[in-house]
């Protein structure tokens, strides 16, 4: 899809006061005079601004998609057109997984403009994990989103006539594709203006990936899959600063980057930043051991994670698949029905050597590419952040590289709980 800008324009608070006072429904929901309306701009991700209207009666997010980069600037230019894309997945998501996104209120193609139900008291996941909270009710809600999302939209219970339009649908948003493409798969292991990491500590480790001809061979299959596999609607950026949550609730937000691409990624984006907060976690002790608890159950829920979205999705597959891949037709009868359910067990175990990958890529680009997160980037002392990033760093090679000896969930979460206290030869 194709947007111009010639009508755009971004929207500072006096305009975007202006724009919702001429909506009469999120005039209704707001209340009072508009005049009146406290309007904050609180974006604090990489690429959009983001405002939360008040009125009397209520409140309501917006957000407006900027014609470039915002982490960089003028000089890195996207198209408007991924507020189309993420208003899409997020209608589509709605059908699917309702309750677990938040509320369509309108949206405004030529502005880049999307208005969603405000959310409230949820926070961003990533600012507890830092504080050390725990979220009882996260495991078994972003297992359903991931299951239904990414089952229904593939061949196992879709026409191919079906998932080929839907590919079609979002074929467009191959500019975001492309970021993931470089931040991910390629600009880590490679000398890159972008990159950065806790120098001088990490300046040796940021070598040897450059260095690493069996990582680059693992991440360049992973792109290729990447690049190549439209299994399902993917959300594409599944990490814990897209997801706001309270002790009982979630709600996934942010499918700008939305595209067809393999199931592994999304599963595999969550594993990682559970991975992250798990080693960030040492670096935000007052005292030794004070988040045992804590640690526990970030391992605990990376298990739950897995093995929920796993039995979630073979319950689905079982019960409707009725998409053109696997044919009903072709698995009749009890020896049928063995022969399929064998199958179906080799597919998610495929799957899970895949989501071992993605994770691992999701990890080495928040340390050594371009845009990093705060379970890292808010602990203080920079060698003490140095040694939490190196340790996940080398689960992260371990499964990218050694993927086949990771063969369960739990051999991740074990490899994982062995290096929490390993001690790495830091440069500097």
């Amino acid at each position: 899809m194709a947007q111009g800008q010639g009508d755009y324009r971004i929207l500072h608070e006096a305009d975007l006061r202006d724009h919702l006072a001429g909506l009469p429904d999120l005039t209704a929901r707001l209340g009072g005079d508009p005049a009146a309306w406290d309007i904050t701009e609180v974006g604090d991700g990489n690429l959009n601004l983001v405002f939360i209207v008040k009125g009397t009666s209520g409140g309501v997010a917006v957000k407006q998609a900027l014609p470039y980069v915002r982490l960089v600037g003028e000089s890195w230019p996207l198209p408007l057109s991924r507020a189309h894309y993420e208003y899409l997945a997020l209608s589509r998501q709605a059908e699917l997984a309702p309750g677990l996104v938040p509320a369509l209120l309108h949206h405004d193609e030529t502005l880049a403009l999307t208005v969603m139900e405000l959310l409230e008291p949820h926070i961003i996941m990533r600012k507890g994990l830092v504080a050390g909270t725990q979220y009882p009710g996260f495991a078994g809600d972003i297992t359903t989103f991931m299951a239904r999302t990414l089952f229904f939209t593939s061949d196992l219970a879709l026409s191919a006539a079906e998932k080929k339009e839907g590919i079609a649908a979002f074929a467009g948003n191959h500019a975001l594709c492309k970021i993931t493409e470089d931040l991910i798969f390629t600009d880590p292991y490679r000398i890159a203006e972008q990159n950065r990491w806790t120098a001088p500590y990490l300046d040796a480790l940021a070598v040897s990936l450059r260095d690493d001809m069996e990582l680059h061979v693992a991440v360049s299959r992973l792109k290729l899959k990447f690049m190549a596999s439209p299994e399902a609607l993917l959300h594409g950026d599944l990490h814990t600063g897209s997801i706001m949550v309270t002790a009982s609730q979630t709600r996934v937000i942010d499918p700008e980057f939305a595209f067809y691409g393999p199931m592994g990624f999304d599963v595999g984006a969550v594993i990682a930043n559970l991975l992250m907060a798990y080693f960030a976690s040492a670096g935000h002790e007052r005292a030794p051991g004070e988040r045992a608890a804590f640690e526990a159950w970030v391992l605990e829920t990376i298990e739950q994670v897995w093995i929920g979205f796993a039995r979630k999705f073979l319950e689905l597959w079982r019960t409707a698949g009725t998409g053109d891949a696997y044919p009903v037709s072709l698995f009749a009868g009890p020896q049928g029905a063995t022969r399929l359910e064998a199958e179906r067990q080799t597919y998610m175990q495929r799957l899970f050597t895949e989501v071992v990958g993605f994770a691992a890529a999701k990890t080495i680009r928040r340390i050594f590419g371009l845009a990093h997160n705060i379970d890292f980037e808010l602990i203080e002392d920079a060698k003490t952040r140095a040694i939490s990033e190196a340790r996940a760093v080398r689960l992260a090679r371990a499964m990218m590289v050694e993927t086949g000896t990771f063969r369960t969930i739990g051999d991740v979460t074990g490899a994982a709980r062995k290096l929490r206290n390993w001690m790495p030869e830091l440069s500097g």
